[in-house]
């Protein structure tokens, strides 16, 4: 299919024009996950504009994760990830449904268990105590993202026995059980999904997953849910805003007085 800019964006730089076009195509499903995009050749010839060009709304096409290159065989459509915004504390349909995916979740088991040593430390509960365990698979747009697996003190665990799980637990906490959430503590880390995690997200044993583990607090700083996350690492990313600290500038404000 023949490529021609996109004259609602005439005003903009023609490097973007041509990645807008481009991401149009890959978006709307004209260039199928792992299908071989044009050369940069035939896009210089479609567009009528220079290598460098193209090879600029390329870099931005591959920033945004929605091509890749396999060195020797060319440039292929990848499978466009969802990205979540990390400033503030929120579930996964909290972030996502705004942007306009569906979310929803299926409850695989709810039970008491005995806590790992690492459940105990997080949760600040000791070896006598059980917890209760929550493990879910989570959907955007009907395919699954992420395997969840949480854990509760029995005292916030137990009522969730009788309670609707196939949405985000967050506001379930503070809505339905008047638990005040305040932060969290959040480590990401790159890991192979074994062959249980592979098989619920429909993915291959040994797959990239991105691994997160969650620490979610009351207000008071009480520890109420801990949790695993295992996200597809094809299909999801996390994207954080951050500041510099003002310490830091400390010396530089000296010079400017």
């Amino acid at each position: 299919m023949s490529l021609q800019r996109n004259q609602d964006m005439s005003h903009q730089p023609l490097y973007l024009q041509i990645k807008e076009a481009l991401k149009k195509q890959i978006l709307d499903g004209d260039y199928a996950p792992f299908e071989r995009m044009p050369s940069e050749s035939q896009l210089m010839k479609s567009f009528d504009v220079s290598r460098i060009t193209v090879r600029q709304s390329l870099r931005d096409l591959h920033a945004e994760g929605l091509i890749f290159t396999s060195q020797g065989k060319g440039t292929f459509a990848s499978k466009p990830k969802a990205m979540q915004d990390v400033q503030h504390l929120e579930g996964l349909s909290e972030a996502m449904t705004p942007k306009g995916y569906e979310t929803s979740a299926r409850l695989l088991s709810i039970r008491e268990v005995k806590p790992s040593k690492d459940v105990q430390e997080n949760l600040n509960i000791n070896g006598k105590e059980g917890a209760i365990e929550v493990v879910r698979v989570r959907y955007l747009n009907r395919e699954p993202i992420s395997v969840d697996t949480s854990y509760f003190p029995i005292a916030v665990g137990q009522k969730l026995f009788a309670r609707d799980l196939s949405g985000d637990i967050f506001p379930l906490l503070e809505n339905e059980l008047r638990v005040p959430l305040g932060r969290a503590d959040v480590s990401l880390e790159a890991r192979s999904a074994d062959s249980d995690t592979a098989k619920l997200l429909d993915i291959n044993v040994g797959s990239p997953i991105m691994w997160v583990q969650r620490l979610t607090h009351d207000s008071s700083g009480k520890p109420v849910d801990y949790e695993y996350l295992a996200f597809r690492g094809d299909a999801y990313k996390y994207r954080f805003q951050i500041e510099r600290d003002p310490s830091r500038n400390s010396g530089f404000n000296e010079v400017i007085k």
